[in-house]
């Protein structure tokens, strides 16, 4: 009896030490308001990737040789758009790919232009294969059958990939600065190639992100309703409120333009933010839309501490791009008619 007494008193003993030794949770610091402090300068540049490569199935954290492996071929990536180009080198010479660290036929960028990361995603302490977590494969959800008929629908209509060079509404939001490229403003908020900063000011009634890209700003209500469903909004409705150390966003009333993976004018969003660590805040979010997908996804992103400002973003100041663009799909457009006629013999035109 004195044994299992002894033998139970150790056993005690050494739970309430390893209890002392352990960290206790960190506690978000209050601001001035009593909130959880969001407030500062935070990056999500990453190079983990929106779904997650089929060959880690139901698999989210990477190991530490898969993680060196895949910032390794990064950083050779990086080295190899950090060499300079030869001079003679003709377009014939160039490779065809547009990927990071090449500069290619047709690509927008090189290596010196773009900034998406260098990391994997790394929240306590889990390196993450996927930004999607859920469904637990990383990979969307399938479409209905009825979005997925609209999506081909589209792509047929786009007469061959020259549809979108038709006039300037058929180009990007970003192209024509009207919001960020991507997802990066969101909702949800993604990584991109570059331009991965924000700034969170939080007051009593409001949180306010300035986002890098397009220098768009996101206004998260604390009070309030969402206004009647046909009144759409660039970046939606959004209503925030705290739950314990989380901000806790729904956003509805999305502009159909933005049309995220495919977005129906019915889908609602809903993001967390909780701050986990004095440099670092949970960011995730989960996206219901039963008109487009058989089921919600949602996926985890890390905001990392970052220095400021961010400098303002000048979208098209010097920049011909735009009307380049549309100017030589005009052209093409005018040889091809002038290569018809003469074929049909009635000699080209002007």
């Amino acid at each position: 009896m004195k044994l299992r007494t002894l033998t139970l008193a150790v056993a005690v003993s050494a739970i309430a030490l390893a209890a002392a030794a352990a960290p206790a949770p960190y506690k978000a610091p209050r601001n001035a308001f009593g909130q959880p402090d969001l407030q500062g300068n935070w990056t999500n540049a990453t190079i983990t990737p929106f779904e997650r490569e089929a060959k880690y199935g139901d698999r989210l954290a990477l190991t530490d040789q898969e993680v060196k492996d895949l910032e390794g071929s990064n950083a050779q990536l990086v080295a190899d758009g950090a060499k300079p180009t030869d001079p003679k080198a003709t377009v014939a010479d160039l490779p065809t790919n547009c990927g990071r660290g090449f500069t290619g036929v047709d690509c927008g960028y090189n290596s010196a232009w773009v900034d998406p990361g260098t990391r994997i995603i790394d929240m306590g302490g889990v390196k993450r294969a996927s930004i999607l977590v859920a469904p637990a494969n990383g990979r969307l959800p399938k479409m209905t059958p009825e979005a997925a008929a609209r999506l081909q629908a589209r792509f047929a209509s786009a007469r061959g990939g020259r549809g979108s060079f038709d006039n300037p509404e058929n180009r990007s939001l970003g192209e024509r600065c009207i919001l960020s490229f991507g997802s990066s403003a969101g909702p949800p908020m993604l990584p991109l190639l570059y331009n991965n900063n924000y700034q969170i000011v939080q007051t009593r009634d409001e949180v306010a992100i300035e986002v890098e890209m397009v220098h768009d700003l996101r206004h998260i209500r604390l009070a309030g309703a969402h206004p009647p469903a046909d009144v759409k909004l660039w970046m939606g409705d959004s209503l925030g409120h705290w739950e314990g150390d989380t901000l806790v966003v729904e956003t509805t009333n999305m502009r159909p333009e933005q049309n995220f993976r495919g977005a129906s004018a019915g889908s609602k969003i809903v993001e967390r933010f909780t701050r986990v660590a004095p440099n670092q805040i949970k960011y995730s979010f989960t996206v219901d839309d039963p008109g487009i997908y058989t089921a919600p996804y949602t996926g985890e992103v890390a905001l990392n501490a970052t220095k400021g400002p961010i400098y303002e973003y000048a979208c098209h100041e010097g920049n011909y791009a735009l009307q380049g663009i549309l100017a030589g799909a005009r052209a093409e457009e005018k040889e091809a008619l002038n290569a018809a006629k003469a074929a049909a013999g009635g000699g080209g035109g002007k």
